[in-house]
């Protein structure tokens, strides 16, 4: 069996080595965990575009066909109505300021 010797300097140098390369595998994760969250928030936004645009397809489709077909005033008034309540509601919580987020630091929780 060989025995191996290694100099203080050589055992230093591979320490240092190993340090660096555990320092840069983390700074990879932490790179690659901020482009998944940059990632997830462009999905949600686009996926809340997408379901935004469908229910307003919707609800101008409803209200075409009641429009161009005549007859009953408060469906009508229906038709029209109830849209506009949940938009006003929707839009009033969108500008409606509760709570101010402070980004997070590094460290707190």
């Amino acid at each position: 069996m060989t025995q191996i010797s290694l100099t203080p300097t050589q055992i230093l140098a591979g320490v240092g080595v190993l340090v660096i390369l555990l320092w840069v595998w983390r700074a990879g994760v932490r790179r690659a965990k901020a482009a998944a969250e940059a990632a997830r928030s462009g999905a949600r936004l686009l996926s809340l575009a997408g379901r935004v645009l469908f229910t307003a397809g919707l609800i101008v489709g409803v209200q075409w066909v009641v429009i161009t077909h005549p007859g009953n005033p408060w469906l009508l008034l229906t038709v029209l109505g109830l849209p506009a309540l949940f938009s006003s509601y929707a839009l009033t919580r969108a500008l409606t300021v509760t709570v101010v987020d402070s980004p997070r630091r590094r460290g707190r929780r």
